[in-house]
C-alpha cells in the first residue's frame, strides 16, 4: 500500500480549472485500478493532496438546492463570483480568497476503505488543527464540515466539507475559512442549512488576519499523523 501523498501548492486558480485538474488526477489513479484488475497486475496507485485558493464562485453539490443561492447572475457579475454545479455531495458552498481549500485526491485502498471514517479523519484534522489555536471546534450531528459551539444558538460553521468517491478514490475535499470575506455568504444559505452562521478563523482570534501558511502546516501535520501518511512535496508552480 503506497502511503506517500504528493502535496501540491496550486496558489490561486479559477475553479473549473482546478476541477478539471483534480478529475485528470483522479482519472489517473482509477485508470491504473483497473488495469490492474484486468491484467492482474500490482502497480501502484498515486495519491495527491492539493492545496488551493480559489477567487469567489458558489458550488452546489449533486443533492443540492439551486434556490439557496440567494443572488441572480447579474449579481453575481457584479460581485465577480462564479457558480457551478459540481460531482461532490453536499448544498451549496462558497469558496474565495483568505479560505484554505484542500483536494485530497486519494486511493483508499492504500489506506482503509471506508468513506465514512474518511470524513471524519478529515473533521478530525480540522478539528486538532483549530485546537492550536485555542478553539473548541466540534462535529454537528446530522451535518457535514466542522463547527463551533454546536447546540447553542451561537453554532457557526467554519469549515466545509463535500467529497466525491469513486472505486475507492477520493476527490474534492474541505474549505476552511480563515481570513474569508464573510460577507458573500449572506448570498446563500450555507451548505442548504438555515438559520446557521459562518465564520472564519480571523474574526474568532480577534485578528485582522492569520499566516495562511502556518495553518497549512499544521493542517498537514495532522493528516500525516491521522492518516499514517508522508508527504511528497512538488513544485508549487504547477501548470493546469
Amino acid at each position: 500500500m503506497n502511503k506517500k501523498v504528493q502535496l501540491q501548492e496550486l496558489g490561486r486558480r479559477d475553479y473549473k480549472d482546478t476541477w478539471d485538474y483534480q478529475e485528470s488526477l483522479f482519472q489517473e489513479i482509477v485508470d491504473v485500478k483497473i488495469k490492474n484488475r484486468r491484467e492482474d497486475t500490482a502497480l501502484e496507485t498515486p495519491n495527491y493532496f492539493l492545496f488551493v485558493e480559489h477567487p469567489h464562485v458558489y458550488t452546489l453539490g449533486k443533492s443540492g438546492d439551486i434556490s439557496n443561492l440567494l443572488i441572480s447572475e447579474q449579481q453575481l457579475a457584479e460581485k465577480e463570483a462564479t457558480f457551478y454545479k459540481v460531482n461532490r455531495g453536499g448544498d451549496i458552498t462558497y469558496h474565495g480568497p483568505g479560505q484554505i481549500v484542500g483536494y485530497p485526491i486519494l486511493d483508499l485502498d492504500n489506506f482503509f476503505t471506508d468513506i465514512h471514517k474518511y470524513l471524519r479523519l478529515l473533521e478530525e484534522m480540522i478539528i486538532l488543527t483549530l485546537a492550536e489555536y485555542g478553539l473548541k471546534a466540534e462535529r454537528s450531528e446530522g451535518e457535514t464540515g466542522v463547527w463551533l459551539d454546536v447546540g447553542t444558538p451561537f453554532a457557526r460553521k467554519i469549515c466545509a466539507m463535500g467529497v466525491r468517491a469513486s472505486r475507492w478514490v477520493t476527490m474534492h475535499g474541505f474549505a476552511l475559512n480563515v481570513n474569508a470575506d464573510l460577507g458573500y455568504f449572506d448570498n446563500m444559505i450555507p451548505c442548504g442549512i438555515k438559520g446557521k452562521a459562518v465564520t472564519s478563523l480571523n474574526v474568532e482570534l480577534g485578528k485582522k488576519e492569520i499566516a495562511m501558511e502556518e495553518v497549512k502546516s499544521k493542517l498537514l501535520k495532522h493528516f500525516t499523523e491521522l492518516f499514517e501518511a508522508e508527504f511528497i512535496s512538488t513544485n508549487k508552480e504547477i501548470l493546469i
